[in-house]
């Protein structure tokens, strides 16, 4: 209760706001953010950090999977192989069912 209060304060506070700058104001917020996510700078960044991350995950799929090898429950290792193969399998992806861009 001692922070609800001050939070729906804020709530309303940036509704009012928000109506108050108009449709005009949410249009130029939406082309600024488009720009950015256009910038071939902004763009590099965000694929090598995917790139990093699909690496990070793959050296702790290793590790986990060398650790835990057989012990894990067969329950377990159904579903992984149900999940697995309702994503289609590795085709066009990595071990972690997304795709690798």
């Amino acid at each position: 209760m001692r922070y609800r209060l001050p939070f729906v304060a804020g709530l309303a506070l940036g509704y009012v706001l928000g109506t108050r700058a108009g449709r005009d104001r949410y249009e130029q917020l939406k082309k600024s953010a488009r720009q950015i996510a256009q910038n071939p700078a902004v763009r590099n960044t965000a694929e090598s950090a995917a790139q990093q991350g699909r690496q990070f995950a793959d050296k702790a799929y290793h590790a986990v999977s060398d650790k835990v090898g057989d012990r894990m429950p067969d329950s377990v290792a159904q579903r992984v192989r149900s999940l697995k193969e309702r994503s289609g399998g590795t085709g066009g992806g990595d071990d972690w069912g997304t795709s690798a861009t």
